[in-house]
């Protein structure tokens, strides 16, 4: 009589699962990166309105938000081909559906889907940005972009990188449901060990357990950067009497 519930079979397939943690990885490392810059492009768009691109940008984060993930994996891995093939079709030449990798259209799925939340993460964080630092800025004389690379963009990702943690937490969780673009990750290859073997709750209870530790070395890492870039408690003293300090008078 097989077992209910075999503990080494949870760990005696750790090493099958974990031979595509890189693919896991790369997934969310790269789609990370990708929405990092369109979250940033989206929320200064909404912060300056824009004309035309703030609307525009309003119905994107709202259709992002309002729809499954799953949903827009299927429409990526099945819509990316027809545009193609559409193209190709009025260029006169012959397209394979199949030349469309799908670890490609995991990637823009799920980059796109993580942009339309990490653009209000750096919408909430720019804000938090004082208006007196943007017009002594001015008075200096820098251009928007100037004072947006060496004053604005440092202390908003100071006060975003929380949040941007917990993206992509969430953005590796998130990779789980690659699978739908046939791309094989460790949830893919659990399934299969899963359909080999029968023993299908030990398999998931072993990604649960890699999952989890993953998780937990990306929260020390966000906790490391957030002491390495935290602000002085004694930060605001030190700069009132610095504005309050006559010139030759030391602090």
């Amino acid at each position: 009589m097989a077992k209910l519930f075999d503990v080494q079979a949870v760990f005696s397939h750790l090493s099958e699962i974990l031979a595509y943690l890189p693919v896991t990885l790369e997934l969310a490392v790269i789609s990370m990166l990708i929405a990092v810059i369109l979250g940033l492009i989206l929320a200064v768009i909404k912060i300056n309105h824009v004309p035309v691109l703030t609307a525009a940008v309003n119905v994107f984060v709202s259709v992002i938000r309002g729809t499954p993930i799953i949903v827009q994996l299927y429409i990526t891995y099945f819509g990316i081909p027809m545009v193609l093939k559409y193209i190709s079709t009025r260029n006169g030449t012959e397209f394979q559906s199949g030349n469309v990798p799908g670890i490609f259209c995991a990637i823009v799925a799920l980059s796109v889907n993580e942009s339309a939340y990490i653009a209000e993460i750096f919408r909430g964080a720019l804000q938090s940005v004082g208006t007196g630092q943007i017009e002594a800025a001015n008075a200096l004389g820098m251009t928007y972009f100037q004072a947006l690379r060496r004053i604005i963009l440092p202390e908003t990702l100071t006060v975003a990188l929380p949040g941007l943690g917990n993206s992509f937490i969430g953005l590796i969780k998130g990779t789980s449901l690659a699978f739908t673009c046939a791309v094989v990750e460790i949830t893919a290859q659990g399934k299969i060990i899963g359909g080999r073997t029968y023993r299908y709750f030990e398999v998931y209870v072993s990604l649960a357990l890699i999952y989890w530790v993953v998780t937990i070395v990306v929260e020390q890492l966000v906790k490391l950067l957030e002491r390495k870039n935290e602000i002085p408690e004694n930060a605001a003293l030190v700069t009132e009497r610095v504005c309050e300090a006559k010139p030759g008078q030391r602090i």
